[in-house]
């Protein structure tokens, strides 16, 4: 089970990151735990949802690139599915500028960028897409994404989990958000869409896709 959010640096003292809690991730992990599942749930440092963890085993993680190697050295064991509901960051500082007294825009490296020099320009250049490595590092695991969207309607944002299925290979996707409306979407691989109200028969009807 993986929840929470990635964050990235800015420099030792700053960073970016999104608005995930970890909340759902981890309920579902004490969930499958209470139904005698043996879990192992990996969760942002940065979650600020303070419920009980109930798994079996729990990790941290901070970066993407920390997360990355943290699934990986889960690769070689043996896992029967994957809940990936964790909101990893979409973009990664790459190059940050600051002008000169002189106007000139020059490249910043340092422990903690100062202020005083004014407004920065940053780059940001996309992240891994972690769910697209899932199927190559468990190919005998049954996965489960998420597709959390703000922008758009239910058709699109179904449209868009069966885009991330079809691309990455995964069994099914829980479509929710602003854009879904209230409950969740469960996009199946067989084509099947299941409008389900409420976290707890999301976690009942997860947990049966596991027997």
């Amino acid at each position: 089970m993986t929840a929470g959010p990635t964050y990235e640096p800015l420099d030792g003292a700053r960073r970016i990151t999104n608005f995930s809690t970890g909340q759902l991730g981890t309920e579902l992990a004490n969930f499958l735990t209470a139904q005698g599942h043996e879990v192992t749930l990996l969760i942002g440092q940065q979650s600020t949802y303070a419920g009980e963890r109930r798994a079996r085993q729990v990790e941290t993680f901070s970066t993407t690139s920390d997360f990355q190697k943290k699934l990986q050295a889960h690769s070689g064991k043996h896992v029967e599915a994957i809940f990936h509901a964790a909101a990893v960051s979409d973009f990664a500082f790459g190059k940050v500028w600051q002008r000169s007294a002189s106007g000139e825009l020059l490249e910043v490296k340092s422990g903690k960028i100062s202020t005083r020099h004014g407004p920065l320009l940053a780059e940001l250049v996309p992240t891994v897409k972690i769910i697209s490595h899932l199927k190559e590092w468990f190919p005998h695991a049954q996965i489960t994404g998420w597709k959390y969207e703000i922008d758009g309607n239910r058709e699109s944002i179904v449209q868009a989990a069966q885009k991330q299925m079809a691309e990455n290979q995964t069994h099914r996707c829980v479509a929710n958000g602003p854009a879904y409306g209230d409950g969740f979407g469960l996009v199946n691989r067989n084509g099947s869409i299941i409008h389900i109200d409420g976290r707890q028969r999301l976690f009942e009807t997860l947990e049966r896709s596991l027997h």
